[in-house]
């Protein structure tokens, strides 16, 4: 793995464990950032909520989580999380599938001009 941590417009992520089949990640979003809407063709991912609020747009359905609260997305889900609260939202992701490389990704719409999106 390339990668331990890495920062991004938005905040940052850090593999805390890593395996076979799957990932785990601590997530940090920035009051009032968001990441891109995307998906996933191998993977699907379970946030566990540690701090702040997380708005997450899963297949363009709203849902929201605080702390100790859980959002599932499904191998293929367009999804987006959110920080609309003043504080930073920080969750941790676990990813599980057949393939967690961080290529496995479909931009839809970015806040960050990141070239990949696709209509």
């Amino acid at each position: 793995m390339s990668h331990m941590w890495e920062l991004r417009p938005w905040g940052s992520w850090h593999i805390l464990d890593h395996g076979t089949g799957y990932k785990v990640k601590r997530i940090h979003v920035h009051p009032g950032a968001r990441l891109s809407y995307q998906s996933h063709s191998h993977r699907g991912e379970h946030w566990v909520v540690l701090s702040g609020t997380a708005t997450a747009i899963i297949d363009d359905v709203e849902h929201v989580a605080s702390a100790q609260q859980t959002i599932d997305v499904p191998i293929g889900a367009k999804h987006r999380l959110i920080n609309n609260g003043e504080t930073e939202l920080v969750i941790i992701e676990v990813q599980s599938g057949s393939y967690t490389g961080e290529d496995d990704i479909v931009r839809y719409e970015d806040d960050y001009g990141r070239h990949e999106v696709v209509s």
